[in-house]
C-alpha cells in the first residue's frame, strides 16, 4: 500500500555515493506527496554540484516506482535548494565534520 511510510523506507535504501548515508537520514527529502497520479518528492542535494545528482533522482524515482498501484501513477522529483540543505549535528558527527 502506498503511504508516507512506505515511501520513506524505499528513500532509505537510496545513498548519497559519495558519503554512503541513505537521502532520508541526510535530509534531503523535504516534503514527499501522494496524489491521485502518484508521488511527488520534493528534494535538494548536498551542493548544487553534485555530481551524482542525476544518479540518485534516478534510484529514487526507481524505487518509489515499486510502490504504485497503477500504471497510470508516476513519482516525480522536484530539486530545489531552497532553503539550502544544512547537515544536522547528528549527521555532521556520522560524517566526521
Amino acid at each position: 500500500m502506498l503511504t508516507k511510510e512506505s515511501i520513506i523506507e524505499k528513500l532509505k535504501e537510496v545513498k548519497d555515493p559519495e558519503i554512503n548515508v541513505d537521502v532520508w537520514t541526510l535530509g534531503l527529502i523535504y516534503e514527499t506527496s501522494i496524489y491521485d497520479d502518484g508521488v511527488e518528492i520534493r528534494m535538494t542535494l548536498t551542493s548544487p554540484f553534485c555530481p551524482f545528482a542525476d544518479q540518485m533522482i534516478q534510484q529514487i524515482e526507481s524505487s518509489v516506482t515499486e510502490l504504485l498501484e497503477k500504471d497510470t501513477q508516476s513519482v516525480r522529483v522536484e530539486l530545489t535548494f531552497e532553503p539550502p540543505w544544512k547537515p544536522t549535528d547528528e549527521i555532521r558527527a556520522r560524517l566526521g565534520l
